[in-house]
């Protein structure tokens, strides 16, 4: 009996160390998949091969009062030298230089510094470490990506299309003024979108007298869409590539708009254009609206500098 109760003991004490064996192992496999994802979240970024040709230096202005940071000038020289000649695909088709998300940039970051300052560098750098990427000030497109998220998925379509669904027409839309629509076009929105834009309008109007100099700005010159006039509109333009248009548009909501922000010369107010994205990232009345809209409860398709959505209600 006494042998059983023994063989039984060491039966017991030897599951016991196949379990404890089993706990350490997956342990040391969590730690190690930590200290990967770490090193490689605070990996350099690669250097170019010895004997390739340097990129011509783009010259920095001098930074503002306020904007000098010591320490972040090699990442204030990379980023002037990135803002207008990086090569990259952020929504999937190519462009040459990020000024035009320099604003939303600004903004994610909290800091008003120019985009090729030692200022920006150091608060860029500061937000690089806060997400655990490498703290080095200088933007590419994987820090990108993140910003991109973020902004993305304050979106409620984003949100929904994330799940596969595709909201239905609004059920109710209200008819602006003439003096809202863009050169006096007739536009619908939610009611309550409605309200809430007018407003942001009257806020930035009193609060930017550049803005209210021109009484195109914040005019609307698309609202509501129904969902049959959007698929016309893919069919006869081919462009629905979930960039330039989606095939499940916000607009069939009542709460998306597309607002006038500016135009370059020689494009329409909504030209997807580089050149004509690019001026009105400068414009006063886009500036305004990424610095505030957010208190009137609206957020941008960063990709579109004049479209912008309501959240104060579901789709």
């Amino acid at each position: 009996m006494r042998r059983a109760f023994a063989a039984g003991v060491m039966v017991k004490v030897s599951n016991a160390l196949k379990f404890l064996g089993a706990v350490a192992a997956s342990v040391a496999l969590l730690l190690l998949l930590v200290l990967r994802v770490t090193s490689c979240a605070h990996a350099p970024r690669q250097q170019p091969a010895p004997g390739a040709t340097p990129p011509e230096v783009v010259e920095r202005r001098p930074d503002p009062p306020g904007c000098v940071s010591a320490g972040w000038t090699a990442a204030a020289q990379a980023n002037a030298q990135n803002l207008k000649r990086q090569a990259w695909a952020p929504f999937g088709r190519t462009e040459v230089g990020w000024e035009t998300y320099a604003p939303l940039l600004q903004r994610e970051v909290g800091t008003a510094c120019p985009p090729d300052s030692e200022g920006f560098a150091a608060a860029f750098a500061a937000w690089q470490d806060e997400h655990n990427l490498s703290p080095d000030g200088v933007v590419d497109e994987t820090d990108f990506q993140f910003v991109k998220t973020a902004i993305q998925t304050r979106r409620d379509m984003v949100k929904l299309s994330a799940q596969g669904i595709c909201p239905e027409t609004a059920d109710e839309i209200a008819a602006a003024r003439t003096d809202e629509g863009y050169m006096g076009k007739q536009v619908h929105l939610r009611p309550g979108a409605l309200q809430a834009y007018r407003r942001m309008v009257a806020a930035a109007r009193a609060e930017d007298p550049e803005i209210a100099a021109d009484p195109r700005n914040l005019t609307i010159f698309s609202g509501y869409r129904s969902p049959s006039a959007d698929a016309a509109r893919c069919a006869q333009e081919g462009n629905c590539d979930g960039v330039r248009r989606a095939r499940c548009s916000p607009h069939r909501t009542g709460l998306a708009m597309d607002l006038y922000v500016g135009q370059a010369p020689g494009y329409p107010p909504d030209s997807s254009a580089d050149p004509n994205r690019l001026f009105m990232s400068k414009t006063p009345t886009y500036r305004w609206l990424v610095a505030n809209a957010g208190r009137f409860g609206f957020v941008n398709y960063p990709f579109e500098p004049w479209h912008w959505e309501w959240t104060g209600e579901q789709p």
